[in-house]
């Protein structure tokens, strides 16, 4: 994901004060011990999460409350129509276990 210039802070209280409703929402769909990282200099946002073997991740975006919370970050990320934020996938390049 991608966070607009200067808008770090606020990015993170935000997410400090997370909503209730959209914690619970996020558990009841399979997902736990969800990190995300900033790379200061770029705005890149990484995001790590896991997700339970019967987890509804896919169901997410349809949710009146993932919608609303995307309307609330849409004005300090890069978003998609619908302010889904903009996301891609990075290349694996490298495992060690």
């Amino acid at each position: 994901m991608q966070l607009k210039p200067g808008m770090a802070a606020e990015y993170r209280r935000r997410h400090d004060e997370i909503w209730p409703e959209l914690a619970t929402l996020l558990t009841g769909a399979g997902i736990s011990d969800y990190h995300i990282f900033l790379d200061p200099e770029s705005g890149a946002l990484f995001a790590t999460l896991k997700l339970a073997a019967d987890n509804r991740r896919d169901t997410l975006p349809d949710h009146p409350v993932m919608r609303r919370w995307w309307d609330h970050m849409a004005d300090i990320m890069e978003v998609e129509p619908g302010n889904r934020p903009r996301e891609w996938p990075l290349e694996p390049m490298f495992h060690l276990a």
